[in-house]
């Protein structure tokens, strides 16, 4: 009778282990695919990263924070390029509270509207790119600008173009 209880044991420890090893294998196959798509996913969003970081610095190549000739063309006047940056386009959008016709923008507004500019960006040390709107009508500015000495800024409007209305 012991030997049959002993057999019993064994058989059942013997399943038991057999269970055990069949569930952990299962286990660690899973474990391992989930590691997998994890590092397949997190190769393609480094490789999106790096292209959109390209793109980035291609896009701001016509940037006046990356235009390092730019840049030490006004450190060179003793002006710092960090405070200068806001000044200027803050120079720009308070024209938009001027009263009567934009002093930038050539174009006459809607009826009942203002035109304001909407968006500035800097593309070195003497040009600006902007665009305006009305709400209904919209078109983009190209303005040169001088720092003067007493740390005002001249704009001056070059080219203008209003997207026809459809």
């Amino acid at each position: 009778m012991k030997q049959r209880i002993f057999m019993y044991l064994f058989v059942f420890a013997l399943l038991l282990v057999i269970f055990q090893y069949a569930n952990a294998k299962r286990i660690f196959e899973e474990q391992n695919r989930k590691l997998e798509k994890a590092n397949a996913k997190v190769e393609r969003l480094t490789d999106s990263v790096s292209v959109l970081q390209e793109e980035v610095i291609g896009m701001s190549h016509f940037s006046l924070e990356r235009n390092e000739d730019a840049i030490s063309y006004f450190e060179k006047d003793g002006y710092d390029v960090s405070v200068l940056i806001p000044m200027i386009k803050d120079g720009i959008y308070t024209m938009n509270e001027q009263k009567g016709q934009h002093p930038i923008v050539p174009y006459a507004s809607s009826e009942g509207k203002k035109i304001l500019i909407n968006t500035v960006k800097l593309l070195n040390h003497r040009w600006i790119i902007a665009d305006f709107s009305d709400g209904e009508y919209w078109g983009e500015v190209f303005v040169t600008y001088y720092v003067n000495e007493d740390k005002t800024i001249d704009f001056n409007l070059v080219e203008s173009f209003l997207y026809p209305f459809d």
